[in-house]
């Protein structure tokens, strides 16, 4: 399967468990990888035969920003849900939240989650 690959998207949205994290908001990094079949897409040159990486972008910034959810698993599979709703061509997803300012007491990179997530198993 081809793939289309979005890395490192930053957005300030209001994700966590605590009261500041919605509140306050903080910023998240994602990623996701698009699996579609993109043998159209190279033979015609026509964005309509692919899987509009900017549109699949814009999709995950709204969504992240417009939604609350407790846990950034929730949120991965929301955005997931979205761009299986969006983009019928979309056969399989993986999805990964960063979460750079995670609270825990400790410094770290970022506590992170990754799902996969095929169209038929959803």
């Amino acid at each position: 399967m081809d793939k289309i690959v979005i890395e490192n998207l930053q957005v300030h949205a209001n994700h966590g468990v605590f009261l500041e994290e919605n509140t306050l908001g903080q910023r998240f990094v994602i990623s996701a990888v698009l699996h579609a079949d993109l043998r159209a897409a190279g033979a015609s040159d026509a964005l309509d035969d692919s899987i509009d990486y900017g549109a699949a972008c814009h999709l995950i910034d709204e969504y992240t920003r417009s939604h609350t959810h407790r846990l950034i698993e929730r949120l991965a599979q929301g955005i997931v849900d979205a761009l299986f709703d969006a983009f019928p061509a979309l056969e399989r997803v993986q999805v990964m939240v960063k979460k750079p300012w995670a609270p825990i007491g400790l410094p770290l990179d970022y506590a992170a989650v990754e799902i996969d997530r095929s169209r038929d198993d959803r």
